[in-house]
């Protein structure tokens, strides 16, 4: 079976995914917003029998961002990784951090009405391949 792999910003931790259960979407929650420090986050819902950590499990911290949705990341470099919900037989996907083409793309903007005026979600601005520091 050829796995979808993922990992975070160090390399310390790395993951497999049989598949995605679920379409990609970007999400604009205030939550989102706040823990990945950025406009949306892009996620998909992948099932528990689906996914597995294959290095760095220890290296795992876990955010309570509301009762019962725990937020795991990197303890050493922050990378968020995945949601997971008490009582559901999946956990969602932070798909930015995948290493492999997962063959989606994202089919719906969600939480829209979280959207906050000084940050432009269209898709009409300027695109540079690369930006000099």
């Amino acid at each position: 079976m050829n796995y979808i792999k993922g990992s975070c910003l160090c390399g310390g931790i790395e993951y497999e995914v049989k598949k995605l259960n679920s379409p990609i979407k970007h999400c604009s929650c205030s939550t989102c917003r706040k823990a990945h420090s950025a406009a949306f986050n892009t996620a998909a819902a992948v099932l528990n029998e689906d996914f597995s950590w294959v290095k760095g499990a220890d290296l795992l911290s876990v955010f309570e961002s509301s009762p019962g949705k725990h937020r795991y990341f990197c303890s050493n470099c922050g990378t968020q990784l995945v949601k997971v919900v008490d009582g559901r037989d999946e956990l969602v996907l932070r798909v930015a951090s995948l290493d492999d083409d997962p063959k989606q793309v994202p089919e719906a903007r969600i939480w829209c009405s979280h959207e906050v005026p000084w940050l432009n979600y269209k898709s009409d601005i300027p695109l540079f391949e690369e930006w000099q520091e």
